[in-house]
């Protein structure tokens, strides 16, 4: 794609939306790391509270994504495209080669947080299902229950379940 006129609004628009981004972001990694630590502490307050502060983070993403929303239209009419198909690359046709570069970079060390808190994310969702399961545990251990599941017998014959019982 050839290079258009350099927009240097629309230039400075993408740097603070992706340096806006890359704040969000890293309040978000900073907080889903506190709810990973308080979790394995056992922390329950900590938790919630980092829970709620997550989802406080999760709404000013959602204005950050109404502006990315308006930007990549802005772009989309401006290369004369459906904005389904505005890329980065397309985007930083319309950019000052400084900015699209720093647009890049900003993008590249974005999507690098992204990935780690999805990461980050996906292991606080296993320890929380380890620590369920070993709650759900105490709680049959405590009122007797028999556990869930596989267990084999121990020389006795498995009680009997009688799931149709038919005549003809």
């Amino acid at each position: 794609m050839t290079t258009l006129t350099a927009d240097h609004a629309l230039g400075a628009a993408v740097l603070r939306h992706l340096d806006a981004q890359i704040v969000s972001a890293r309040r978000l990694l900073d907080l889903v790391l506190r709810q990973g630590q308080a979790i394995r502490e056992r922390e329950v307050e900590t938790v919630l509270a980092c829970l709620a502060e997550i989802k406080t983070e999760m709404a000013r993403r959602e204005r950050l994504e109404a502006d990315r929303a308006d930007i990549i239209e802005r772009a989309a009419r401006a290369l004369r495209i459906t904005p389904d198909r505005v890329t980065l690359d397309a985007l930083a046709t319309l950019l000052p080669p400084a900015d699209a570069d720093a647009a890049r970079s900003r993008s590249a060390e974005l999507r690098g947080l992204l990935a780690e808190i999805a990461r980050e994310h996906g292991i606080n969702r296993a320890l929380m299902r380890q620590e369920l399961a070993f709650l759900d545990h105490l709680v049959r251990l405590i009122g007797q229950e028999p556990a869930t599941g596989y267990a084999p017998s121990k020389g006795e014959p498995a009680a009997a379940h009688r799931v149709l019982d038919l005549e003809a």
